[in-house]
């Protein structure tokens, strides 16, 4: 993406190749003397334009005044045109070949060497340099994207740079939101080289921002408890009724107007011994240890009514509660949230909620998409994107693929990116807070995607906040998410977004 846009800025809009290169060096230079303003420096450049923007970072530090190395992947005329023109612009000594160098300790590495172009495993000698420059604990400033990741994805495939800070141009890559990249970019700066506004190219990821909030229905003074969304919630299971109380909880504080949950006969005691005393309860057929198949026909009677049901939270994996849960999915005519042990009943199925004739979304954590799809859970976490596009495509849904980095996908490919920042939310319940609160808002009338993207921002900023209430992340439980959610909307009306 970022190769098409360079290639617009200089063919369609007369920008000097070398000016871009040139204005990139520059601001990669400027953040090594923040980072590291005193002591040698080490410039990894390799063949290609990231390598050109190395060699003009290095002549800037040594036109400061700095001691820097240059190690080249590669010989003179195997490097590209434009990186070419900046070797021969090097003052002092010549790069040494990467081949041969060994890195020798400095105040700050810079690794120009693979850049945003790169799809695949570093190898041989880049390879190898990729290995000394994580085995030499110095910082290490990362040009465009740490080498070794793909930036489009965040796919790392075999070995790469663990960067300090990168620094990347003109708009911070998806690879960098997304884990492993995320964790292997270390501080992400974002500099502006230049390149003129209206640059083509349909972006297929972005990142999730306050603006989302704005999508969503608000209530009125004509509003009563059944136009602000009824959410239908259906789970809960002996020892687990805590989930479906939490998701009920959570949808009522995202502006539900009336939640009703649809609970095993034998837990409803339980469940009403919570002291939830704004949701409705509703003891269904069960078979001694969950909803039964026969609570299917009561459930699916009361979608008739609803705006949306939440299925899954607590359920457990019993064979009546799987037999439940998918005739419940599958037939269900209204906007759907599938969590939890709802998506466990589909393991090796997916493809079967693409019939459905209403809205879907599914929150699946890295175990429970990999059951879905057949796959490891390790396997997810290596390529989470590609991995969320594939479910979504599969099942018809959007897919919120959760995790500090979530991953909303659509049907058609497009994908939400949130940031995160969210520790607090590593707790028991979390996810069954974000099920009501997604439900909640798709019971309003959002759509599923917003749903799910405005949802699982919420989610993150009141997780935020919690953690703020509390003194810190480590002392806070689901509760605590779920009572800071109208705060964490009215933070971003007053434009304090995360």
């Amino acid at each position: 993406m970022m190769r098409s846009i360079d290639r617009w800025a200089i063919d369609e809009r007369g920008v000097p190749s070398l000016d871009l290169m040139e204005r990139a060096g520059a601001a990669v230079a400027r953040e090594v003397e923040g980072l590291s303003p005193g002591g040698p420096v080490t410039v990894l450049c390799g063949k290609g334009n990231n390598g050109g923007d190395g060699l003009v970072i290095a002549r800037m530090l040594r036109d400061a005044g700095r001691d820097v190395t240059v190690l080249l992947a590669g010989a003179p005329d195997e490097i590209s045109h434009d990186a070419r023109a900046n070797l021969e612009r090097l003052p002092g000594p010549a790069p040494s070949s990467l081949a041969d160098a060994v890195i020798e300790p400095a105040g700050v590495i810079v690794d120009a060497l693979l850049g945003t172009g790169f799809d695949g495993e570093p190898r041989g000698a880049v390879g190898d340099a990729i290995d000394a420059v994580n085995a030499s604990g110095l910082p290490v400033v990362s040009v465009d994207a740490p080498s070794g990741v793909d930036a489009s994805t965040g796919t790392a495939r075999g070995r790469a740079v663990r960067a300090t800070l990168t620094v990347s141009f003109h708009a911070a890559k998806p690879g960098l939101w997304i884990a492993p990249g995320k964790r292997l970019a270390g501080q992400v700066v974002v500099a502006d080289i230049g390149i003129p506004r209206g640059a083509p190219g349909a972006c297929r990821t972005g990142l999730i921002d306050a603006a989302v909030l704005d999508e969503l229905p608000r209530r009125g003074s004509a509003s009563t408890k059944f136009s602000s969304g009824q959410v239908l919630l259906a789970g809960g299971s002996a020892g687990m009724t805590g989930a479906p109380v939490l998701a009920g909880r959570a949808a009522m504080r995202a502006g539900a107007g009336y939640v009703i949950l649809n609970v095993p006969a034998s837990a409803v005691q339980a469940v009403t011994a919570t002291g939830a005393a704004e949701l409705m309860v509703r003891g269904q057929p069960d078979d001694g240890a969950g909803l039964s198949a026969d609570a299917a026909a009561e459930v699916l009677r009361g979608c008739q009514r609803a705006g949306a049901l939440a299925l899954g939270p607590g359920l457990g994996r019993s064979e009546g509660a799987v037999s439940f849960a998918r005739t419940v999915a599958h037939s269900a005519p209204i906007p759907l949230v599938l969590d939890a042990d709802g998506l466990n009943a589909h393991a090796g199925g997916l493809a079967e909620l693409s019939g459905r004739s209403s809205e879907t979304v599914l929150t699946p954590h890295a175990g429970e998409l990999g059951r879905l799809l057949g796959l490891d859970s390790s396997e997810i976490e290596r390529e989470r994107l590609s991995h969320a596009r594939e479910a979504s495509r599969q099942a018809r849904a959007s897919v919120v693929l959760k995790g500090d980095d979530t991953i909303i996908a659509e049907p058609g490919g497009f994908a939400a990116i949130s940031r995160g920042g969210s520790p607090a939310l590593a707790t028991a319940g979390t996810g069954d807070v974000l099920t009501g609160v997604i439900a909640a808002l798709l019971a309003q009338g959002a759509g599923a995607f917003t749903a799910a993207c405005a949802g699982v921002w919420l989610h993150a900023r009141a997780g935020q906040i919690a953690a703020e209430r509390a003194g810190s992340a480590e002392g806070v439980i689901a509760s605590d998410v779920i009572e800071a959610l109208p705060a964490a909307r009215a933070a971003a009306g007053r434009g304090q977004a995360s």
